[in-house]
């Protein structure tokens, strides 16, 4: 790369003054150009054609005749299944990358809360108070299942499942977890420092996704965090209820097509899953009329488990990471490959 190239670059997303400086400091060949979501429809054709390096959260693109110069697409988000929906990104010479790992603080921080509230019983506690019921039996009714000595199951072992193992050491759970390449234990996305579990070290047991309901026979929780794929789309069903432990708990923050639906409910209704805390769901918003709202043992979040007023900051952190690296000529964290989904 020259030393006088410009390397323009087009965010769309709502970057401060303070992200844009941060960015533009990298390189002095930075051309950052700054439009918001809203104002897509503002930018001018001579400025797609010249893009070199996208940051955006998956808008509609133009068609990959108006942007020959594209050569790199940092993603806000880390679930790209939607990004591959647009033509553009099927041509080849594009670097895609997701925001794997900028999300994992909050996310794993959800996890831990959902398997206490599932384990402690506050379902069951809220609508005590809810009914004004000091329970006779309370005893037997809200006796924890506590994380200590417990197996918890992550379906899923990339960055979500990696810091909720690293949170879960602390509290003396059994950690088994599922990842498709078990001969490669470590990490070699973006890992936020002191965070996840970048060596491997905080699971007992690895399994191959063709072993899940090996693993799932162990499990008083179970965790499913891994990205939705052809290979993963309700991965998650009848047989798999059928194998987790009678009273088992289900926490899911990955897309909501990871589990099939109508089984969830089926297992819920029926005692065998002893309770879920669901923030994704097959259709989102979750429509009125479905089922999940009325059952007792499920709690209901509105996919918000990686929500927090730090995402944009640590977003960019990852993107001048990555933005450093692609001026050097260095391999890109979170490449995504077309073929895997991810």
């Amino acid at each position: 790369m020259t030393e006088d190239r410009k390397v323009k670059i087009l965010s769309t997303l709502s970057l401060t003054d303070s992200q844009v400086e941060r960015i533009k400091a990298v390189d002095h060949r930075i051309e950052l150009h700054r439009y918001g979501r809203k104002d897509a429809t503002r930018i001018p054709v001579e400025l797609w054609r010249d893009v070199e390096i996208l940051l955006t959260s998956g808008m509609p693109l133009p068609p990959a005749d108006q942007t020959p110069a594209l050569k790199w697409v940092q993603f806000s988000f880390a679930g790209v299944d939607k990004a591959f929906q647009q033509e553009v990104f099927l041509r080849g010479g594009i670097q895609l990358t997701s925001a794997s790992g900028t999300m994992v603080s909050q996310m794993g921080e959800y996890v831990i809360m959902a398997l206490l509230m599932l384990g402690h019983k506050a379902p069951e506690m809220f609508r005590f108070q809810q009914q004004k019921v000091w329970h006779e039996h309370r005893i037997e009714k809200l006796e924890p299942i506590e994380l200590r000595g417990s197996t918890v199951g992550i379906v899923g072992y990339g960055s979500i499942g990696r810091e909720v193992a690293r949170l879960l050491y602390s509290y003396g759970a059994k950690v088994l977890a599922t990842k498709r390449d078990v001969m490669h234990p470590e990490d070699d996305g973006y890992v936020p420092e002191g965070l996840g579990d970048p060596q491997g070290n905080y699971f007992h047991r690895l399994y191959p996704n063709e072993a899940l309901n090996v693993m799932l026979k162990e499990c008083d929780f179970v965790v499913i965090s891994p990205p939705l794929t052809a290979e993963t789309n309700h991965m998650i069903s009848t047989e798999q209820f059928a194998a987790m432990k009678p009273g088992a708990f289900l926490v899911n923050v990955s897309r909501g097509q990871v589990v099939d639906t109508n089984a969830l409910i089926e297992a819920a209704r029926s005692g065998r899953l002893g309770g879920a805390v669901l923030d994704v769901f097959e259709e989102e918003p979750l429509p009125t009329e479905s089922p999940l709202w009325d059952l007792p043992n499920v709690v209901i979040t509105p996919h918000i488990a990686g929500v927090s007023k730090r995402n944009m900051d640590t977003l960019v952190d990852l993107f001048i990471t990555n933005l450093s690296r692609y001026l050097k000529g260095q391999e890109l964290y979170n490449l995504i490959d077309p073929e895997q989904g991810y």
